[in-house]
C-alpha cells in the first residue's frame, strides 16, 4: 500500500480548510496555505492517475473523462444548492449555468475538468509519458512567455486561484505527481534527511515571497518566483514523505485513522 499519499492528501485537507479560517485567528496571517494545498491535490491526482487503463480512442476517452466528472461535480453540485438555498449563493450574481456546470463557485473543479483533458493524452501517448519533464521544461517555457508578454504583474497576484495563469502550475503539480509515480521504485523509502530540511526553508521562504510580493508593489514584476518557490516546495514534500511511507504505514491504528 502506499501510505505516503493518504498523508499527503490529509495535509492538503488541512492546508485548505486553515486557509479559510480568516476572522477567526488573532491574525489572518496565521489563515494561509491553500495553495501549498491546492498543488499538493493537484500532485496527488497525478500520481493516483498515472495508469490509466482506457484505451487511446474517443470512446476510451469519454469513459475515463465521465469517471472523472461524476466523481468531481456531485459534492460540488450538492454544496452548491444547500447553499443556494440558504442564501449564501445567488442566481442574481451568476446564471445557473456557472453555478452549476462551469466554472461553478469551486476553483478546483474549474480547473480540474480542464487539466484531466491534456492529461488524460499524456499519459495515454508514450513519448509524452515517457518524457515527463521534458513536457513539464516546455509548459514553463510557454509559463515564462504568457507571462512576460500578457500578464498583469503592476500588482501581486500571481497566487489568486481563479484567474487562468494559475492552471500552469497546477498542470505542472500534476504531471509533478505523475513522475514521483514513474519512478516510485527508485524513490520510495529512500529518506534523506536534507529533504525535510529543504522543505522547512523553502516553506518559510515562499511565505516570506508572499509578504514582500504583496507589500511592496515596486517588486511585483519578480512574483513569478513565487511560484517557483512553492513548485519547488512541493518537489520537497513529495522527496520527504514518500521517502518515509514504510514509516507512515507502520504507523499505530488510531493515528492511521485520522490520516485516512
Amino acid at each position: 500500500m502506499i501510505f505516503f499519499i493518504t498523508f499527503l492528501r490529509a495535509l492538503a485537507a488541512c492546508l485548505i480548510t486553515n486557509a479559510h479560517y480568516t476572522g477567526i485567528y488573532p491574525t489572518d496571517m496565521i489563515a494561509n496555505g491553500g495553495l501549498i494545498g491546492d498543488v499538493l491535490f493537484f500532485a496527488v491526482s497525478g500520481y493516483c492517475l498515472y495508469n490509466v487503463k482506457y484505451e487511446l480512442s474517443p470512446k476510451g476517452f469519454c469513459c475515463w473523462y465521465g469517471k472523472r466528472i461524476w466523481r468531481v461535480y456531485p459534492p460540488a453540485l450538492i454544496m452548491t444548492v444547500i447553499f443556494m438555498i440558504l442564501g449564501s449563493y445567488s442566481l442574481s450574481d451568476h446564471n445557473a449555468f456557472w453555478w452549476y456546470v462551469y466554472p461553478t463557485y469551486y476553483h478546483f473543479v474549474a480547473s480540474i475538468i480542464v487539466l484531466y483533458i491534456p492529461f488524460f493524452f499524456i499519459m495515454k501517448i508514450k513519448k509524452l509519458q515517457s518524457n515527463i519533464p521534458i513536457l513539464m521544461a516546455v509548459i514553463a517555457v510557454a509559463w515564462i512567455i504568457v507571462y512576460i508578454t500578457t500578464y498583469d504583474k503592476s500588482h501581486y497576484h500571481i497566487d489568486t486561484v481563479r484567474e487562468p495563469m494559475i492552471r500552469f502550475l497546477f498542470m505542472e503539480s500534476m504531471l509533478l505527481g505523475a513522475w514521483f509515480r514513474q519512478n516510485d521504485k527508485k524513490l520510495r523509502n529512500q529518506f534523506k534527511v536534507i529533504y525535510p530540511i529543504l522543505s522547512f526553508v523553502t516553506f518559510i521562504a515562499y511565505f516570506a515571497s508572499k509578504l514582500l510580493f504583496s507589500r511592496k508593489e515596486s517588486l511585483s514584476s519578480f512574483q513569478f518566483i513565487n511560484q517557483i518557490m512553492i513548485f519547488v516546495l512541493l518537489y520537497l514534500l513529495f522527496r520527504t514523505f514518500c521517502g518515509i511511507d514504510g514509516q507512515l504505514e507502520n504507523m499505530s491504528k488510531p493515528i492511521k485513522s485520522v490520516v485516512e
